[in-house]
């Protein structure tokens, strides 16, 4: 049974809360063809394990496309019969932080996805850690990175039709509808 989905909808939540297996029902529901774009490095066997305990959960009627940095290249090359969930925004932010840590790094690279996405043919749902709900971290690095995750989620959800806020499992939604 296909669901109406937003064009763009964003899913935010805490660690574990969650949110990535919403994101995911959101996908299977609206019939559409589905991409996962991947954003994360694999940098140890916990991380690998994590990767493949989610591959399994998704099930095979999944394109995987790991993209860690350029996810504007892949959101075009996306058909308009498919939906691409984006998971997660918070990985994607640590790549181009680990490249370049100063607090605007992200600034042109979320340019080229926002250009893109009125182009994009598919659906998108992306995916966010909200980070900021917690203690003041200890370090610049770390304060730099929480800031700047802030203000991408903001940005993200300024620009999306639907975002939705998981917490313990339960979506609360805060912009659109589901």
């Amino acid at each position: 049974m296909q669901k109406n989905l937003s064009k763009i909808t964003f899913v935010l939540g805490g660690a574990a809360s969650g949110k990535s297996i919403f994101a995911e029902s959101l996908c299977v529901n609206s019939g559409l063809t589905r991409i996962y774009l991947a954003t994360s490095l694999i940098w140890d066997d916990e991380m690998r394990a994590k990767m493949e305990a989610h591959k399994i959960q998704r099930g095979v009627d999944w394109q995987t496309i790991e993209e860690p940095r350029d996810i504007a290249k892949a959101l075009l090359a996306a058909p308009a019969s498919s939906v691409v969930l984006v998971d997660c925004l918070t990985m994607w932010l640590n790549n181009i932080m680990m490249d370049d840590d100063s607090p605007d790094s992200w600034r042109a690279p979320w340019a080229q996805v926002e250009t893109v996405l009125a182009d994009c043919a598919a659906h998108i749902v992306f995916v966010s850690n909200e980070v900021g709900q917690g203690i003041v971290p200890e370090n610049a690095l770390s304060r730099r990175f929480r800031n700047a995750q802030g203000k991408l989620n903001q940005a993200v959800a300024a620009r999306a039709d639907t975002v939705v806020n998981v917490i313990a499992g339960l979506p609360q939604i805060l912009k659109g509808a589901l």
